[in-house]
């Protein structure tokens, strides 16, 4: 204490020779030549007197002491006058236009959806209030900290820029006033103030050495006073930097919880004080503690007092000028002049630059005042907010490396400001300009993933780094934030640099295009999932990026054409390989193609295929802008290659077929999924749609019977469609037909969809419309199930309440709680029953539905597509798939496979498939027609299908086909459609025989008399079902009156004889009620019990999908389990268990039913090998990761790789054998085994049992088993084995897997070392199983349950194991053979 009081003392010596008043102190500096270094010696003097407690810091008097001594004679001699009179004026002097609040963590924020530029305009809680949003549809977020208010930015709104707070004309301010009113001498001595102060903060706040200062401030007699300080990071939890904290330094819990709540908050405390050695040894302590817990050790630092405390100072110093800021916007432009200053013969960057470079290096609190004072100063003012975006894109890439590299949150790093400029658009397009930022966006994404790309210089995302990638989106979506406002007018330095961007992100699509390849996998399962996660979630970043490239491109024609060139080489450069294969030649028809020798049943084939993808969405906008004619100007016609554009996507759809015909199902689910989102709503836009939008330029740029058989050769359909086919193989047969399925269903979506603007005359409103349609066709929806399945675009809108009224109408809530929206009846015309959105059970569903419906309305069940509008004529000669040779070869083929009845190859669903191809071509034929005169339409649909085969076997059209399609039984269900699509036949053949003119002048009595005709076939073709039901039952009636009658006569003595007690009826039940005969068959228990009926189960392996008998003699199947210890039943809750397991007996449990082993499982059953593979390859996995696992490996669990539930060992499925027990000497032993001599040998076995145990004691033998035993001897173990089957010979993999079950049993029921020869392993078992079975039993008898009726399937999947299959192994122990289902 003598030591702080004499230094005390010494400090306030030398205070005394400073000027005592803030006035003189001003004086004083304003007589001073050169203010940095006055300023600088005097806070060397006065600042570490402030901040010397740093342990215990009385903040309020902290607080007055550097008003007093700092900030007030600092104001003073800012305005040379009192600072309180003078900010006064200036605060009310008038309004700023611009509000600039920052928000904080959590803090609400309101953005308008009618209004804002893009969904990063937000106002505040007060602006919104305040404005005209608050009347239109707006959307509400919270805050993650670090934003800013956009009122009164008319760059950030449409309409309504400023609140009443912020607009410039409103009561009291006026133009002249806005600005506030500062003097020549204030603005000079502002100019002479705040480079001292901005270089003093930026000083202090990069200042890396621990023990020292910067000679200005170095005037002081050094103290001998240290502080071990301790940062926060993101790698450790609470409990971890409280553990280490306790440890190292010795302290309470409470002391240590209150240093780490602070290091959370502020991102630094001093955790001791001391001496330098004392500090240091604290520092190793915290260091090798945390190391204990955690891979990474905690970042401690031991600094000089008074290094902590100008540090500490100039953060706050950093807070004043913000204050002094917002008073004035002179104050904030020449704050700004003098960051962006850089000092002359320095090759240091200005103190801006040097502030964000040295963003990553600061601790939490100092980045968040540091991060304010840019958004109060460069933010607030729009020319000096372009002069910080450029210093921020000079070092973006260093900026953004650093960051990734970082472990703190975005929002709390400098990275996060780039919202607040790319969305800006003037200050977009200016960056664009003059610096390439798009290029500069991409080149850093290519430098932070070289670690992700392989030999082929594509990304290859296995064994990934989730937190370094979540990283990586910031930069995607910096690119996203840059292209958000598409410019209105094009300068031609503009078009040149955004064209540079454009190719450097092509680069980055080349090395996505073909990433992470995959093959079939043939025989054995994959071992492990590869990593699909990563590269999807990409895609699903680019969605937008990309649709916004496209349209930027195609807001100039010129530059859409280069666009294209660029994206077209880019394509054929990754598409080398195509050229120098090996090629094969397919014929059929008399049409031949030479082409790749490709297998996507064999081959590599990747569902990344971006590049193919843009190239489709640019030719698009080509066509709507009608500029597709000016194309071979840029990629003329033989460097084209259109064969080579429609091969990837046509092997990615290839390879969704083969998926869904289960070809791929040794892939595991990773495929699966990536199946899945290739065709989901968040990815489809850019995946799945644009596939069909190649296929279909491929279709109106081919030559039609070629692109089919290019179609066909990919699919692997070539053979399937050979007249001499014969298949014998099941599997084969269904694989065959699934893809054939697939295949048709793509070239209905070919020719068929038409939805997009550019390639059908449609808008977006239509677009919308339609999906809308098909959604609420499949059930009616509330307004958020329709909005999460419609894409959303860059803003995040869907456009559907533009449109949903058109459409549907609302159905205000019912009991069901929610409002939903109903299709109106004028919309169902529009219904397309293989709409290419729709999924599998959406088809099913929406296809039942309007089946239903028409029923309902008395209607024909036909469900014919509805006219397609017309393709655009970039487009147009896709149709010409229609009617070509080999389509008709394809229909052709298909319906006489079904009229055949010894062919396998064809299902209904294909025939439905057909049938709509069939509705599509008259359809089409039948639009052109009524356009245009006959002579002028080319497309022949009605004479290519009317025309006969050529040969003797196909020497019929279709028509003849559907009219023999339509008796087959079968088919009862397609004969509606049928006979629409022969109806259609006949209006096509009418307008093909009148003129254009009689077309138009009759088309509507034709139309009229087709209607009546129809009805009139309709209503007679209702009329006969309903005679030939009648006539069925009529007939049944017949047949049961004969049987019964027959029944009379048989059984005549019989029925009379019953007849006088009671009517014939009652007799005739009573006859068939009463067994004449004992049925043993029918005895569950004694004596005469009959055999068990054995089924045969068939089971399929989760991992390897390949199915299994389960025999004896077969290698074991097995469930996932999980088995742990439970007190479910207890009788005392609280009561303390006794787990001493080395000592514990389990034959008899505690009647309180304390604890028990309790089995379960989740049902997923796998071949015992299979399971063993996975489990050593998450064990294998576990020992490469760095993150800790949320499961015990050392104890043997696991995650079940279906439904990854919690696992620790698997139960084995156990065949159910034929049970028969010999009843030949059930009389004589009935005579010897009373039940007297039954109880009295249990209780010798019971006696017997406790003198083995008992340690020298004499066992108490039961009255009962003295009474009536006399001498007599009987052979106990011959007695109790009767009826028992001696044991079944399992094979070793069964035995294996039951010995590691009850060994699992033994181990976590009783808490010992697993020990194999230990004879309590049967008992467990046995254990185990009753009081699953008890537990199981008490849930559902608390519910009402019964049983065996209310158990899930899951828990009736479990129920394959037995105390006696359990214990098969050990044979002293057998206990019986029923299955229990647990």
């Amino acid at each position: 204490m003598a030591d702080e009081e004499a230094g005390d003392t010494e400090r306030m010596e030398v205070s005394t020779e400073l000027p005592q008043t803030p006035q003189q102190l001003a004086s004083w500096w304003d007589q001073q030549i050169d203010f940095y270094t006055t300023f600088l010696n005097y806070l060397a003097q006065v600042v570490p007197e402030i901040y010397f407690a740093e342990m215990d810091p009385d903040l309020e008097k902290q607080e007055e002491s550097i008003q007093r001594s700092i900030f007030t004679p600092l104001e003073w001699y800012l305005f040379g006058e009192d600072p309180d009179i003078c900010l006064e004026k200036l605060k009310h002097s008038g309004a700023f236009q611009l509000c600039g609040k920052v928000f904080k963590s959590g803090e609400t924020t309101y953005s308008c959806r009618d209004c804002a530029i893009d969904p990063t305009c937000v106002l505040c809680m007060d602006c919104f209030q305040n404005s005209v949003h608050k009347n239109h549809r707006y959307k509400m977020h919270t805050s993650t900290g670090g934003g800013f208010c956009d009122c009164g930015d008319t760059e950030a709104w449409k309409t309504g820029p400023f609140c009443i707070s912020h607009e410039p004309g409103r009561a009291g301010t006026t133009k002249e006033n806005l600005r506030c009113p500062l003097n020549e001498e204030v603005i000079a001595q502002a100019r002479k103030i705040f480079p001292s102060v901005i270089k003093y903060i930026v000083e202090m706040t990069i200042w890396e050495e621990e023990k020292e200062l910067p000679p200005e401030l170095q005037k002081r007699e050094k103290n001998d006073r240290y502080y071990c300080v301790l940062f926060n990071d993101e790698h450790h939890s609470y409990d971890h930097v409280i553990y280490s904290l306790q440890r190292a330094l010795d302290c309470e819990l409470a002391e240590a919880q209150l240093h780490t709540t602070a290091i959370d908050k502020e991102g630094r405390r001093a955790v001791k004080a001391g001496a330098f050695a004392a500090c240091q040894e604290a520092k190793e302590d915290i260091k090798s503690h945390s190391e204990n817990v955690s891979q990474h050790p905690l970042h401690v630092e031991v600094l000089h007092s008074e290094v902590m405390a100008h540090q500490k100072f100039a953060l706050r110093l950093g807070s004043w000028m913000n204050k002094i800021m917002s008073y004035s916007s002179d104050f904030r432009q020449i704050f700004c002049q003098a960051c962006l200053r850089e000092e002359p013969g320095s090759e240091n960057p200005c103190l801006i630059s040097r502030l964000m470079l040295w963003d990553a290096k600061l601790y939490k609190g100092a980045r968040k005042i540091l991060h304010e004072l840019i958004f109060s100063s460069f933010f607030m003012e729009m020319e000096y907010k372009k002069f910080f975006a450029m210093e921020f894109v000079k070092y973006y890439k260093q900026l953004q490396k650093e960051y990734i590299s970082d472990d703190h949150d975005r929002s709390i790093s400098v990275t996060a400001l780039s919202v607040q400029m790319f969305t800006v658009p003037t200050l977009a397009r200016h960056l664009i300009e003059e610096q390439n930022v798009i290029s500069v966006i991409t080149e850093t994404l290519l430098e932070v993933l070289p670690e992700y790309l392989d030999r082929n210089n594509k990304f290859n995302f296995q064994g990934y780094s989730q937190d370094k990638l979540g990283r990586v989106y910031a930069v995607i979506c910096d690119l996203k934030y840059i292209l958000i406002s598409k410019p209105t007018v094009w300068t031609e330095r503009l078009r040149m640099q955004f064209l540079e961007g454009f190719r450097s992100f092509l680069k980055i699509l080349t090395c996505m295009q073909g990433m992470e390849e995959i093959r079939r996998q043939v025989g054995q399962h994959i071992e492990v999932d590869p990593d699909w996660e990563a590269a999807i979630a990409i895609q699903m970043q680019l969605k937008n990026i990309l649709l916004m490239f496209q349209e930027w491109c195609a807001c100039d024609e010129e530059l859409l054409l280069v666009a294209y060139k660029e994206c077209h080489k880019a394509v054929m450069r990754c598409s080398t390989g195509f050229k120098s294969s090996s090629k094969t030649v397919i014929q059929l028809c008399g049409h031949t193609l030479e082409t790749k020798s490709y297998k996507v049943s064999e081959d590599l084939v990747s569902i990344h295929l971006p590049l193919s993808r843009t190239l489709a969405g640019l030719h698009v906008r080509l066509s709507r802008l009608g500029a597709v004619s000016r194309l071979h100007e840029f990629v003329p016609f033989e460097d084209f290659q259109v064969e080579v554009l429609v091969e990837y996507p046509l092997r990615c759809l290839v390879l969704v077929a083969q998926v869904v015909a289960e070809m791929w199902r040794r892939n595991g689910l990773s495929l699966i999924s990536q199946v899945f989102y290739y065709q989901d709503v968040k990815c489809r836009e850019e995946m799945y749609d644009k596939d069909i939008i190649m296929l279909q330029i491929g279709a109106s740029l081919m030559d039609p019977n070629k692109f089919l058989l290019l179609v066909l050769q990919r699919y692997e359909l070539a053979d399937a469609f050979n007249k001499t086919i014969s298949i014998k193989d099941q599997d084969l047969v269904k694989q065959y037909n699934t893809l054939i399925e697939e295949m048709l269903q793509v070239l209905i979506y070919i020719v068929g969809e038409r939805y997009v603007p550019g390639v059908g005359n449609v808008t977006k409103e239509e677009v919308t419309m339609r999906e809308i349609i098909h959604l609420l066709c499949i059930e009616p929806m509330p307004h958020s199930a329709i909005a999460k399945n419609l894409p959303e675009n860059e803003n995040n809108e869907t456009g559907l309440e533009n449109v949903i009224n058109k459409v549907a109408t609302f159905k205000k809530p019912g009991v069901s709680g929610h409002g939903v929206y109903e299709l109106k009846d004028e919309s169902l015309k529009d219904f397309n029953m293989y709409f290419y959105h729709y999924s599998k059970t959406q088809h099913s569903k929406a296809e039942h539905m309007q089946k239903k419906r028409r029923k309902q309305e008395n209607k024909d069940e036909a469900l014919p597509p509805p006219p397609p509008p017309e393709f655009c004529p970039a487009f147009s000669k896709a149709v010409n798939l229609l009617n070509c040779d080999i389509m008709m070869y394809i229909l052709r083929t298909i319906f006489e496979r079904a009229v055949d009845p010894d062919s396998n190859l064809w299902t209904e669903g294909m025939l439905q498939m057909a049938f709509h191809i069939l509705a599509l071509g008259l359809l089409e034929e039948k639009q052109q027609l009524q356009k245009s005169p006959e002579e002028e339409v080319t497309f022949d649909f009605y004479h290519k299908a009317s025309r006969l085969g050529s040969s003797a076997m196909n020497a019929q059209n279709i028509q003849m086909l559907l009219e023999k399609l339509k008796g087959i039984p079968q088919l009862e269900g397609q004969k509606d459609m049928i006979t629409w699509i022969l109806q259609m036949f006949d209006t096509v053949k009418r307008l093909r025989e009148k003129s254009c003119l009689i077309v138009a002048t009759t088309s509507g009595s034709d139309s009229i008399k087709n209607d009546e005709i129809t009805h009139d076939k309709e209503k007679a073709e209702r009329k006969r079902k309903a005679e030939a039901a009648r006539l069925h039952r009529q007939k049944i009636m017949a047949q049961m009156s004969a049987l019964q009658k027959n029944f009379i006569e048989t059984h005549k003595l019989m029925y009379d004889n019953t007849s006088e007690m009671s009517g014939k009826e009652d007799s005739i039940m009573e006859e068939e009620s009463t067994p004449a005969v004992s049925d043993y068959s029918r005895i569950a228990l004694g004596p005469k019990r009959g055999p068990s009926v054995t089924e045969k189960e068939v089971l399929t392996c989760i991992l390897c999908q390949e199915e299994q008998e389960v025999k004896i003699e077969n290698n074991a199947m097995v469930l996932s389990a999980c088995v742990q210890k439970s007190t479910a039943l207890t009788q005392h809750r609280g009561k303390p268990i006794e787990l001493s397991g080395e000592t514990m007996d389990p034959l008899f449990m505690d009647a309180d039913l304390a604890y028990g082993t309790y089995t379960g499982s989740c049902g997923h059953v796998m071949h015992a090998v299979c399971w063993q593979k996975y489990f050593e390859a998450v064990q294998l996995s576990s020992q490469q990761r760095i993150h800790v696992d949320l499961f015990d490996l050392e104890s043997g669990e696991y995650l079940c790789p279906l439904c990854k539930s919690l696992c620790n060992t698997v139960i084995p499925i156990i065949p159910l054998q034929h049970q028969k027990i010999s009843s030949e000497n059930t009389e004589p032993l009935a005579q010897v085994l009373t039940l007297e001599r039954w109880i009295q040998t249990v209780l010798a076995r019971i006696t017997g049992y406790n003198i083995k145990h008992a340690k020298g004691e004499n066992p108490t033998i039961p009255v009962l088993f003295d009474q009536g035993m006399g001498d007599s001897t009987l052979d106990f173990n011959s007695i109790l084995s009767y009826g028992v089957q001696s044991s079944f010979n399992y094979s070793n993999s069964i035995k294996e897997m039951v010995l590691l079950f009850a060994t699992t049993i033994y181990r976590i029921g009783l808490k010992v070392p697993p020990d194999e020869t230990d004879p309590r392993i049967p008992m467990m078992t046995w254990s185990t199983c009753a009081f699953t079975i008890q537990a199981i039993e008490n849930l559902l008898g608390d519910e009402g349950k019964p049983l065996f009726g209310a158990l899930q399937n899951r828990q009736l999947a479990q129920g394959t194991w037995s105390p006696r299959r359990a214990s098969l192994e050990f044979p002293s122990f057998h206990l019986g053979s029923r299955r229990f289902v647990p």
